[in-house]
């Protein structure tokens, strides 16, 4: 094999590394999986600021119920106590008296509870909303994140095979030459070598010079240029 097959074959399994590498991290499904978590985010934020607006209220109704609660009991008391007294008229007028600021008391109560209860409603409603809105989103997070999961495993023994055979196809590189390769991989990324199409490299898209395409055929088999752009061995 000559050295500039070697080169080539080895500029095409790092192309097709790259290709595969690529694939990997621009996956459809991760573009998707981002608008769903973007979704999904901005309903986080919906529902908290609607448990933050309801909280309030419900503490607010607790806080009325029990209340409203203490004083059903107390007039109950009152009541069966005016009930079976067989106290004096001051004595049961008192009771009587306790009793009517009691009942007006709970009226007043059970007032503030309804309308924190109606306050409640809509609040509620609010936050069933929100999360009812995130379970399809919430399923398919699951789902894409998965998928996602399988593709990249598939794609990760699909590169640790395309490496091996990478490896391979360099040991048929000369050592100086495979240096000079290496370097320009390592500087620009994709592949260390590039052929020339048309005058130009096709791995940087610049066009050579009239002097420098001149030089580029002139020189012998198994000597490679280097493009003057982006360093890359050009193959013809």
């Amino acid at each position: 094999m000559s050295q500039s097959d070697a080169v080539r074959e080895l500029m095409e399994a790092d192309r097709w590394i790259e290709r595969v590498s690529a694939q990997r991290n621009h996956l459809p499904e991760l573009e998707e999986l981002r608008g769903v978590e973007e979704e999904l985010r901005s309903l986080v934020k919906a529902l908290h600021e609607a448990e933050e607006a309801l909280s309030p209220i419900e503490r607010a109704y607790d806080d009325a119920a029990k209340e409203a609660q203490r004083l059903r009991a107390r007039a109950s008391a009152l009541t069966t106590t005016l009930a079976s007294s067989t106290a004096n008229a001051r004595e049961l007028a008192a009771l009587q008296t306790e009793l009517d600021h009691v009942q007006a008391l709970l009226g007043q109560s059970e007032d503030r509870e309804l309308e924190f209860l109606l306050a409640l409603e809509p609040l509620q409603e609010v936050v069933t909303l929100v999360k009812e809105r995130a379970q399809p989103g919430i399923a398919r997070r699951a789902t894409l994140q998965s998928t996602i999961a399988e593709l990249q495993r598939t794609l990760d023994e699909e590169l640790v095979s395309l490496r091996v055979q990478r490896q391979q196809k360099a040991s048929n590189v000369a050592s100086e030459l495979l240096t000079r390769y290496d370097m320009a991989l390592a500087r620009v990324g994709t592949s260390g070598a590039a052929q020339v199409n048309a005058g130009r490299c096709d791995g940087c898209r610049i066009a050579l010079s009239p002097l420098d395409l001149d030089r580029w055929k002139s020189q012998p088999d198994d000597v490679f240029m280097a493009c003057p752009e982006c360093g890359r061995l050009l193959l013809a």
